[in-house]
């Protein structure tokens, strides 16, 4: 194999492959990304065995052929190239070297055989539908951050992705929870994911999968098994198995007759829950809130560290409330909103609150809260 490529595709390629390679690894061929190299192109694959990326990009290929090597190690030696270097790849397959030459640099790694690299098998997709990047990176950027770490509940350790029923029809919804908070986001239903199979994308795909987001004119086109989900550009295919279990019934834990309303400033109220937090002991990082007609005062009280307080002219004009919250909480679902206004329905200081964004119902946060 011999191919001649330009050092900023190449950069974006080995970048894909080389963040889904596990670096603790007792396999060595995992370590390592596969090159393909024929007609005019070369594609990259990298794999955990539980996710598989492919990049595809544009190369003067000499001579067709494939190899693999060390993702990680070629990742080093191209990001630390001058910007506009054209990079030589060159295997030797009777050394098992691949040679890397830009410029006045040269380099020799040590190749592992392209029969030992493991290839996804590929899976009879039972939906198939293309979706704007835009709108897919809205579903899993604004629920992502409710993915449980917690490893025995492994089926809450992803963005569960399925079709749903809303006032206004049929939607694509992606929901996220750690038993604290709840992110519950709605878009249009696309055309042919009627009947997608309902899955849990793990927390490292979504992960790997912002980067193929990033372009708001792409076209992703999605496939989806009830084992596996692929993620594709014409340049990219994301494949990954989904986590096996069952999603847990949320539509339980969102509260339908929470009454008392608060509208609040979002970028105003997050900057107020930063700063009161700051004094907070970061055991608990409680902050309480007490609403007044038209008032909401934050507050924290910290024995060993201090206390703290500000208020807040907000629109309410229910009975007089104190509730208390997790801060960290509170600012990771207020950094949510795109909007100006973020809107809260309590019930009591002991239920589930409720915040959207305005009016928009299609993202909706449940926050559990605190005894402060």
């Amino acid at each position: 194999m011999k191919i001649s490529i330009e050092r900023g595709a190449l950069l974006k390629a080995v970048a894909q492959a080389q963040s889904v390679v596990e670096r603790r690894n007792t396999i060595p061929i995992l370590a390592n990304v596969l090159i393909e190299a024929e007609g005019n192109s070369v594609s990259f694959r990298a794999t955990d065995l539980d996710i598989e990326v492919v990049d595809k990009t544009e190369a003067m290929v000499e001579r067709a052929g494939a190899t693999t090597v060390s993702a990680v190690t070629l990742h080093e030696i191209v990001r630390k190239l001058p910007d506009d270097a054209l990079v030589q790849l060159t295997d030797d397959g009777a050394t098992g070297r691949l040679s890397v030459e830009a410029g006045r640099s040269s380099f020799s790694l040590a190749t592992l055989p392209k029969e030992d690299f493991p290839v996804m098998a590929s899976s009879e997709y039972s939906a198939n539908f293309a979706a704007p990047a835009p709108v897919l990176r809205r579903l899993f950027d604004k629920s992502k951050f409710a993915i449980s770490t917690e490893e025995t509940r492994y089926y809450l350790n992803g963005v569960y992705m399925h079709v749903s029923e809303s006032d206004g029809g049929k939607v694509l919804r992606c929901v996220a929870t750690d038993g604290h908070r709840l992110a519950r986001i709605d878009a249009d239903l696309p055309s042919g994911a009627e009947d997608m199979p309902g899955v849990i994308v793990p927390r490292k795909t979504v992960g790997e999968l912002r980067k193929l987001l990033d372009d708001d004119e792409a076209e992703i086109a999605v496939s989806v098994s009830e084992t596996k989900v692929r993620f594709a550009t014409p340049a990219i295919t994301l494949t990954s198995k989904v986590i096996d279990g069952t999603f847990p019934d949320y539509t339980r834990v969102i509260p339908s007759g929470n009454t008392r309303k608060l509208e609040v400033d979002a970028t105003e109220f997050a900057q107020a829950v930063d700063r009161v937090a700051t004094v907070s002991s970061e055991r608990s990082r409680a902050v309480k809130l007490q609403l007044d007609e038209d008032r909401l005062v934050l507050s924290v009280n910290a024995p060993d560290a201090g206390a703290a307080e500000e208020e807040l002219a907000v629109a309410y004009n229910d009975e007089r409330l104190e509730i208390g919250f997790n801060a960290k909480y509170l600012l990771e679902i207020a950094s949510q909103v795109d909007r100006e206004n973020a809107v809260f329905m309590f019930n009591s200081s002991g239920d589930p609150t409720l915040m959207r964004e305005g009016n928009d119902t299609s993202a909706v946060y449940v926050v559990m809260p605190m005894r402060v």
